[in-house]
């Protein structure tokens, strides 16, 4: 299949550059640390030069070497080297990381830094207590936690964040999230409901796609055209709720004529439930979520 749509540009290709001066670090080199790291290098806005990525093997880091970025095995020397330090393991994997650095004896940092968490359900409160107790970290940090999703790696990422909104750092990584889409302030306690929506959703977005593209197909419509035809109509969707400021159930009436075709099929998703089973997995999610922590 090719990819949807082909030839669609990113948003990065408008992006106006914001120098950073600050060193980042990712420990971690999965997606999220990709389309993070993928941001600050598009646009040129930290040099490869000044980022630094760990990873257990070599697996994932393949990637950033081609872009001339520092890579490690060692989570210790990320720390050492940066200043903005993005936590981009799974949760359960936090406190092997977290005794791992505890015997680092080249760990010694005075600096003041900050930690950046992307992991699903651990609240600033407890990276911090935990962080406290690695020995080699002496200098004052802040804990900010953030929330992005994949859309990030093509510029239209949806972020929320939870800051001090006096913290030293809290701008810059703002900046650094705003790189790759739109950044949200929220408080904690919605974290583990904003990132059933605006994290997991992308997932459930494709598979609504995916439905749209077979139903076009059991139609006759050829797959790659399918695809890029649903794709693009969700695309464009989301772009009249955002730019138009109408509530989406006015955009939806006025596509909907009075015993026409889309609202005959409007009918048919009632009937399915469709809205309830977008619901009960926000829902589902955000437990999820409030177990992993």
């Amino acid at each position: 299949m090719k990819q949807v749509p082909t030839q669609a540009p990113s948003e990065f290709d408008n992006m106006t550059s914001t120098k950073i001066q600050n060193k980042v670090g990712f420990i971690g080199a999965g997606n999220m640390a990709k389309a993070i790291g993928n941001g600050m290098l598009v646009s040129e806005s930290v040099k490869a030069e000044n980022i630094i990525i760990s990873a257990p093997s070599d697996r994932n880091l393949a990637f950033w070497k081609e872009k001339g970025v520092r890579t490690t095995h060692d989570n210790a020397e990320v720390i050492t080297f940066a200043d903005i330090v993005f936590i981009a393991v799974k949760p359960q994997y936090f406190e092997g990381m977290i005794d791992g650095l505890k015997k680092a004896s080249t760990l010694t940092v005075t600096k003041p830094m900050c930690f950046v968490s992307i992991m699903v359900g651990r609240t600033v409160k407890s990276v911090t207590e935990v962080l406290k107790t690695v020995p080699g970290i002496l200098g004052e940090f802040e804990v900010i936690k953030v929330m992005p999703n994949t859309p990030s790696m093509v510029g239209m990422g949806c972020s929320v964040m939870v800051s001090d909104k006096n913290g030293a750092f809290t701008s810059v990584v703002r900046q650094i999230m705003e790189l790759c889409g739109v950044c949200e302030d929220i408080p904690e306690s919605l974290m583990n409901a904003c990132g059933a929506l605006s994290g997991s959703g992308p997932a459930y977005l494709y598979m609504v796609i995916e439905a749209l593209a077979d139903g076009g197909v059991k139609l006759g419509i050829p797959r790659d055209l399918s695809y890029r035809l649903a794709a693009q109509t969700m695309s464009g969707a989301g772009k009249m709720v955002m730019e138009s400021g109408k509530h989406p159930g006015v955009l939806k009436d006025e596509v909907c004529s009075p015993g026409g075709s889309t609202i005959t099929g409007v009918h048919e998703l009632e009937k399915s439930g469709l809205r309830a089973g977008f619901m009960n997995a926000l829902a589902a999610a955000a437990n999820r979520s409030e177990q992993l922590g």
